[in-house]
């Protein structure tokens, strides 16, 4: 660790599917966060360390906010917000191509009530042409005062080092939070579950992604240097039970076999995967539910 080391805690925060957390994949360098097209992916604040000889970031991949539909729904909201007290920098990202839209306005709202620097992140520049960019720069211009606007492409890596050559330049001297090698603060058991849901999101239909979660209910050694993993998808109805384990459990099993190559690339180890999927109805708006599975708000 060199002198004046620096080091932050950073919130990434906007609507959802504008890339967060992408951004934050593409950052770490590995794959700490699940992506889906489908919206409201992230669940929980996902922390991802980025270490340097002169500095560490700690960035906090928080869910997308909206309007809540559901206990869980006001579980990911509250989360996000109470995130903005916690940090020393927010990035407040927007998706490029879809450009200002409802929610925003709440999130800048938000800002308003905030102390530290905000700095705007134009994110999937790749996808519009330099004309409309320039146009939605002049756009938030006028909505809030940021400390800096930043256009990056975080799936094709643009302008991404950049943003972070800012963040460093404003940072502060402080201690090295956590170890070189770490990149999360989540347990093996967290990332290995989102994982899991990250593969039925790719797989399932509209309907099923914001019922379900995935709970880890073993993992343990066994010969020749294989991990055991056994986890359940919980699912609001039957129907959807139906559609997730798919004809003589077809679904089930493309979903295990994605699920288990990505979690042998995180642990670098060879894994056994062992799925069930359970029925436990309108879970999403159960306090002692939301609890069981790990949405606990005094948490955060």
């Amino acid at each position: 660790m060199t002198n004046n080391f620096k080091s932050g805690f950073i919130a990434i925060i906007g609507r959802p599917n504008v890339g967060k957390s992408t951004f934050m994949n593409r950052v770490i360098g590995q794959k700490i966060a699940i992506m889906s097209d489908k919206a409201q992916t992230t669940r929980n604040k996902i922390q991802g360390v980025l270490t340097t000889k002169a500095y560490q970031m700690i960035f906090i991949d928080t869910p997308g906010i909206h309007k809540p539909k559901h206990k869980l729904g006001d579980f990911m909201v509250q989360v996000a917000e109470n995130t903005l007290n916690e940090v020393d920098n927010i990035l407040f990202m927007i998706n490029a191509d879809e450009g200002y839209g409802r929610g925003d306005q709440y999130i800048i709202d938000l800002l308003q009530k905030v102390n530290q620097p905000v700095y705007l992140v134009i994110n999937k520049i790749d996808k519009i042409e330099p004309e409309k960019l320039m146009q939605l720069i002049n756009q938030y211009k006028d909505l809030y005062e940021f400390d800096e606007i930043i256009p990056i492409s975080a799936l094709e890596g643009n302008n991404v080092d950049h943003l972070l050559e800012v963040l460093a330049d404003k940072m502060s001297e402080g201690p090295q939070y956590y170890p070189t090698d770490q990149i999360t603060d989540h347990p093996e058991r967290f990332i290995i579950s989102e994982l899991i849901r990250e593969k039925v999101l790719h797989h399932t239909k509209e309907e099923i992604p914001h019922s379900i979660t995935v709970v880890i209910e073993n993992i343990e050694e066994r010969e020749q240097e294989k991990l055991l993993v056994q986890a359940t998808i919980i699912t609001e109805r039957s129907s959807q039970k139906g559609i997730l384990i798919g004809k003589q459990g077809s679904m089930l099993k493309k979903i295990g076999q994605q699920s288990r190559r990505d979690i042998e690339a995180l642990l670098g180890s060879k894994v056994y995967l062992e799925l069930w999927v359970k029925v436990k109805k309108d879970w999403r708006n159960k306090q002692n539910q939301l609890h069981e599975y790990g949405f606990r708000l005094d948490e955060y």
